[in-house]
């Protein structure tokens, strides 16, 4: 969707700030969450003296079942979305989601001061992911088709709020860790803080009608009115310039050099305007089929991304210990596993606003995506504990850090030119079902890594 010159001004930016808002509400569930493994690993988790030794009573490996949880409810219901959102309202998607996220986002909160028995809030805590997810993936989908409607820029900045979602929750975390509190309370200030989030994101998109140039290009039927439009002054421009073409012909071949009309339409259309049929097709959404065939490229770029960053983030990363006992022990993954990878993944979204490299027309950008399979072995190569085959190549945590910092610059700048190029790639009255489509596709990749997730933890 390109800028039109008859559009009214985004004033103040209202617009931007509303959708870099609902970026960052729609990945509050996944992030707070996943930066709280500590907390949930420490109450499900529970020791025990063995011949002397430290040992784990039962093994409920959190991460990989928080991560595969997460990821199928989105690929299932992203899906569904992508089939189905033309049957139920935008509203009831976007603010209905939104309430049902609160609302088990509470729940979660209230569980944190409730004593119940490992197993029984290991089944609670796998239940609520998976829902939470579920209308996380349904309100992603619907929010992806609605910036497609846009201006490109938009959606970049809808991609950069997502991206800031982790850093929210990671520097929530370190809060938590960092405040002289004991463990429950501090866990019930941070499963506070996405609740006042997702408030706030609710009411933002409530507030969205009320914007000008939001109306201007959220009204869809106004928005196919006008491509129509375009379309049809097009081709009466391009028959008027063949009628003048054919009388100027006629003229020079009688002899007639005083300019006077003479009535020689050779080559042009019977009609100014299309037939109605035809213009009535052109008002038509294409096909979910018809769509998918203009965008695969960047879905398959979307799905190869995300599976490449779920198989090692955060089953593999969050086991890298530290070289420094102490006090930096307790800091040492909120830093340099959730603080690093989501700043500099949204460091990564947010570039794509200042520019676009490659276009995406260009081969090379599926090769840069594919490229980025390096990361898997590297991130292994760390200190990973416990670890069972592969050897220690990267102990130090600078290391860590670094190649930490390569793959997720790498992860959010791929991803948002994918979520970016996709609408552009079809007419503006597709551009909803394209943006639901790539996030069918993200949801893909998503869950495809996080079952890679299990074999890999596994043959560290």
């Amino acid at each position: 969707m390109k800028d039109r010159t008859d559009a009214p001004r985004d004033r103040g930016w209202l617009v931007g700030i509303t959708f870099f808002i609902l970026g960052l509400g729609t990945l509050l569930p996944w992030n707070f969450f996943m930066t709280a493994s500590m907390y949930f690993n420490r109450r499900l988790n529970k020791t025990e003296w063995s011949n002397g030794t430290v040992v784990v009573q039962k093994e409920y490996y959190f991460n990989n079942w928080m991560t595969l949880l997460s990821q199928l409810p989105l690929l299932v219901c992203t899906l569904l979305n992508s089939f189905f959102y033309q049957r139920i309202s935008e509203m009831v998607r976007i603010a209905g989601s939104l309430v049902f996220i609160l609302v088990l986002f509470i729940l979660t909160a209230i569980l944190v001061k409730v004593t119940m028995e490992e197993d029984c809030f290991f089944s609670v805590t796998m239940a609520t992911i998976w829902f939470i997810n579920s209308f996380g993936a349904v309100l992603q989908g619907s929010l992806f088709g609605l910036v497609g409607l846009l201006p490109q820029r938009y959606s970049a900045v809808f991609m950069s709020g997502q991206g800031l979602a982790g850093t929210f929750a990671a520097l929530a975390m370190l809060v938590s860790i960092a405040s002289d509190t004991d463990l429950e309370t501090a866990a019930l200030g941070y499963f506070i803080t996405p609740c006042v989030g997702t408030l706030l994101t609710l009411i933002s998109y409530l507030l969205l009608p009320r914007l000008e140039f939001a109306r201007f290009y959220l009204d869809k039927s106004r928005s196919y009115e006008v491509e129509t439009t375009d379309e049809l002054l097009k081709e009466r421009d391009t028959e008027q310039n063949g009628k003048l073409k054919g009388k100027a012909n006629g003229s020079l071949a009688n002899g007639d050099a005083s300019g006077e009309e003479v009535e020689v339409e050779e080559g042009s259309p019977k009609h100014n305007f299309l037939p109605l049929e035809q213009a009535e097709d052109r008002d038509k959404k294409s096909t979910v089929m018809e769509v998918f065939k203009k965008i695969w490229v960047m879905a398959f770029c979307v799905v190869f991304v995300f599976t490449v960053t779920l198989a090692v983030f955060p089953a593999i990363t969050v086991d890298v210990k530290t070289i420094y006992p102490g006090k930096w022990e307790s800091y040492f993954i909120s830093v340099c596993c959730f603080l690093i990878f989501n700043v500099c993944d949204w460091i990564g979204r947010t570039v794509t606003t200042l520019f676009q490299w490659p276009p995406k027309e260009s081969r090379l950008f599926p090769v840069l995506v594919v490229s980025r399979v390096v990361f898997v072995p590297l991130l292994m190569l760390c200190n990973v504990q416990s670890r069972s085959y592969l050897p220690v190549l990267f102990s130090h945590d600078a290391a860590f850090a670094f190649i930490m910092i390569l793959f997720s610059l790498s992860s959010g700048y791929c991803v948002c030119l994918s979520m970016s190029y996709a609408p552009q790639l079809v007419a503006s009255k597709d551009a909803e079902t394209a943006g639901a489509l790539m996030t069918f596709f993200l949801g893909l990749g998503l869950s495809i890594g996080a079952g890679f997730s299990f074999l890999l933890r596994l043959l560290v």
